[in-house]
Parts: C-alpha cells; structure tokens; sequence
C-alpha cells in the first residue's frame, strides 16, 4: 500500500490519494478551479507514455491534501493575474502539491500543509518526501522570495494573483533525470498538451483571469495558442523563468522580475498604492 510522509519523516501505510470520489457541487471559484482538476486528472490517467518517459508523477493524486489547502486558503475570490509555469520540479510541487512549491516557502511563509502520499510507482532516485524532503527548488526559493519581498505577506500577494501551472505531470527517464513536455515525442507531447490547454482555458474563465504572465516562454505560448482557439481575448505575457538553468536568471533574476512586472503594469496589484512607481502602467481592463 502507498505511504505517507508524516512530520516526524517517518513513513506510514496509507491511502493512495485524498482526491474526492464525487464533484464539488457548491459554486465558488475554489471550488470550480478543483473541479476543473479533477476533471482533468482523469484525462491524463487514460494516457500512456512511452521512451523516454519511464516514469510520470502525478501530485494532484497523491499530494492532493496540501494542493487542496493551497486552492481553498488563497482561491477565495476571482483573480486579475494568473502566474503559469510549465509543470512541476521533483523538489516543488513534486513534494508540496503547490506549484514552484520549495518546502520552506509553503510550509514556513504560504501556511500550506497537507498528506503527502506516494506514487504509485516511485523512482528510487527521485523519492517523494513531502514537507521532510531535504532538497530545495531552487526556481520555487526564487519565485516565492521574490514575492514574499514586495508583498510582505501572502495575502497581498493572492488578493489579485494566483499561480497555477499548464501541466501537473513530472517525467523522468530511466536514470531520473527530469524530462520537460517539450522533451516528450510529438504524438505523445500534442495529445498531453491538448489536454493542460483545454483545462487552461476551463481555469481562466472560473476564475475571470484578465492576464496570464508566463513564467518562461514555453508556458506564454501554450497559453496564447490556447487562448486564442477558443476565442478568448485575455491578455497573455511573460516574465524570465528562475530556473537556475538560465544564465541570466543566476545573475539577479529578482531586478529582472521586477522590471518586467512593472513594464506589464502589474506591481501595483503586488505592492498596492506605491510612491515608488507612479507612472507604471494601468493593467489592461483595469
């Protein structure tokens, strides 16, 4: 039987999942967000994955409590911005169920915690530790000491943000290393990213999202070819990704977010009424 990481870093028999057998009946945007992943999860279990893909985690099943929190704390009301990243990194959202989730900012500064169960099947390599996994997500540090910096606390940051990514899925090939979507085969690759794109759309109409801002390039253009085969005129953007694979990111990615988020009309919504910008653009529809 799968397990769960405790808080004590022991690891006991439980469950698979704490994902609810039946829909969320009563409308809010929280729970209509949970619906549309729900609904989603069960998409992506009917497909199949073949070389080099030897292994996929999924922590909307097993890590489902803790992403549950995070959605329920911080989805309350209908939100301007929604932050995209691409898919999960094995010590983020692999471990916490909160997208770019480095433990030490969910835990310590989001308030989020949860069950954190295991996959069903688990590379040796890659184990899956919950709140007790010692490996820190370093574009997760990045993303939230950013935001903990101009927005003090989460609430301010939440009040018209959320953050969400286009694929909950992690893939690794034989010896760990971790595979992106891009790194999938193209028959492969279209029929899972057809899938995060539909579900994309289902999200930012729930939550009435005026601008989605890429975090990384990969993840503005899905969400502008999503977007736009629906017909939906949403404002989509970008800002650097912090992956410490970037060059430029390792050189001060925080002035580079800054800047972009400013130039987009966005850091006000972050810092609230502020002398230090005075002429930053008005956020369109605002």
């Amino acid at each position: 039987m799968p397990e769960t990481a405790t808080g004590e870093g022991m690891y006991v028999a439980q469950p698979q999942s704490d994902v609810p057998k039946e829909q969320y009946a009563e409308e809010s945007p929280a729970n209509g967000f949970l619906q549309v992943e729900l609904e989603l999860n069960l998409k992506l279990g009917n497909l199949r994955f073949q070389d080099p893909v030897k292994y996929v985690y999924n922590p909307l099943l097993y890590a489902w409590d803790p992403h549950e929190n995070y959605v329920r704390t911080y989805c309350q009301s209908r939100k301007e911005v929604l932050f995209l990243g691409m898919n999960p990194g094995p010590f983020g959202m692999a471990q916490t169920g909160v997208p770019f989730g480095e433990v030490k900012h969910v835990r310590d500064w989001l308030k989020i915690g949860g069950n954190v169960y295991k996959p069903e099947i688990e590379h040796p390599k890659r184990p899956i530790r919950g709140f007790d996994c010692p490996n820190s997500e370093v574009s997760g540090a990045r993303f939230w000491s950013f935001f903990k910096s101009i927005c003090g606390q989460p609430e301010t940051f939440f009040k018209h943000c959320f953050v969400h990514n286009h694929c909950p899925l992690i893939f690794m090939n034989q010896s760990g290393k971790n595979l992106t979507p891009t790194d999938l085969p193209k028959a492969q690759r279209d029929s899972l990213l057809e899938i995060c794109d539909e579900a994309l759309c289902q999200v930012v109409k729930t939550l009435g999202v005026k601008m989605v801002i890429g975090v990384g390039r990969f993840s503005e253009q899905r969400a502008k070819k999503a977007l736009a085969g629906e017909g939906m005129e949403v404002t989509v953007k970008s800002i650097m990704h912090p992956s410490p694979r970037n060059p430029q990111a390792n050189k001060g990615w925080d002035g580079v977010a800054r800047t972009q988020l400013q130039e987009l009309g966005v850091l006000h919504l972050l810092t609230g009424p502020c002398s230090w910008y005075p002429d930053a653009p008005a956020l369109p529809g605002f």
